[in-house]
């Protein structure tokens, strides 16, 4: 495993260097290391605390810098709350009564502020903690690009139309991946996300109860076990916040057993299913087989393309700020 992950680094170091130039500014490897040394080392105490408290909140942790990330970038506009006209990203329709583990970035960066004051920005505090969140479950580990800054707005509405929804088609799911300038390797590879963590009943709904041509003509009843299990878990009305893993077989890792629950028909959400259900042409078939069969690949493919989406439409410089709580603006940029 050390070796693997020594590996993962080299390879990471090789492809991005010890900077990348993305399309606002230039993050780096050690950024902090004069300004704030221990920085990473709070964030990754912090996680580990939360995460060994609740193993679930490995994978909210992740999905928090996934849904920052679709929404005008990593500038960490999802954490902030309503205020004045502005109506907070946690209130639209993908994030409300889904999204958590916000406490556990308050926490971070209330820490933060008492060793280093108004040094850390919340939208890096959302990308070391993922990183932190998924090496804690048994996943690879890289080194998290850094020197963002906060943005000073949210976006309601485009939380409601960047961040893909649990019933997407693969047409839908590629074109929201492009709008962030990720491609359809970067969607299969991100997906792999759901390799732990739950979805709420009202996600997988549609799943559960939708009979696709392949299973309807499947004479040796390969899926029927598992449909039968969403169908007890998760009634045609009602117990809408009823909790199923998104990988039923190790829910609380990091590892490939998403891609193999794929190829035998049992993703649990319909965005995860077509993957395979959808793809006529073949190739993201081949890539789910790939990561299937070689965990290795899929921990190296997964670093790169976190490192890309943590990579967005970044603040750097001049722009935006380091918020001193996360939840809000600094009041200097109210007045």
């Amino acid at each position: 495993m050390k070796n693997k992950k020594i590996f993962l680094i080299i390879v990471v170091l090789v492809l991005h260097g010890r900077e990348i130039l993305s399309d606002d500014g230039v993050l780096f490897v050690d950024y902090f290391k004069d300004k704030c040394p221990l920085a990473e080392d709070i964030v990754r105490r912090n996680v580990e605390i939360a995460v060994r408290k609740d193993p679930r909140m490995a994978a909210s942790l992740l999905r928090l810098h996934f849904h920052d990330c679709f929404v005008m970038g990593c500038d960490a506009s999802l954490l902030l709350d309503s205020v004045g006209g502005m109506v907070s990203e946690k209130l639209a329709g993908p994030n409300v009564k889904s999204l958590r583990g916000f406490d556990v970035i308050d926490k971070i960066k209330y820490n933060l502020e008492e060793a280093c004051p108004y040094t850390v920005s919340c939208a890096d505090i959302l990308a070391l903690a993922a990183r932190d969140a998924v090496v804690l479950r048994g996943g690879p580990t890289w080194e998290v690009l850094l020197g963002r800054r906060d943005s000073l707005k949210a976006s309601f509405d485009g939380a409601n139309i960047f961040i893909p929804s649990p019933n997407s088609s693969l047409e839908t799911l590629i074109a929201n991946f492009e709008q962030q300038g990720l491609d359809i390797g970067d969607l299969v590879t991100l997906s792999g996300s759901h390799t732990m963590g739950r979805a709420r009943c009202l996600s997988f709904r549609q799943r559960a109860y939708e009979v696709s041509h392949e299973e309807y003509y499947d004479k040796y009843k390969r899926y029927r076990t598992f449909k039968r299990i969403l169908r007890s878990i998760c009634p045609e009305t009602g117990r809408d916040n009823v909790l199923a893993p998104l990988d039923y077989v190790t829910p609380a890792r990091f590892d490939n057993q998403y891609f193999i629950n794929l190829v035998q028909g049992n993703g649990l959400l319909h965005s995860d299913n077509v993957l395979v259900s959808e793809d006529d042409e073949g190739e993201i078939i081949k890539q789910v087989w790939g990561y299937a069969s070689d965990q290795d690949l899929f921990f190296a493919s997964f670093v790169n393309s976190i490192i890309k989406m943590g990579n967005i439409r970044v603040l750097t410089g001049i722009q935006g700020e380091i918020r001193n709580n996360c939840r809000f603006v600094n009041i200097k940029d109210v007045l």
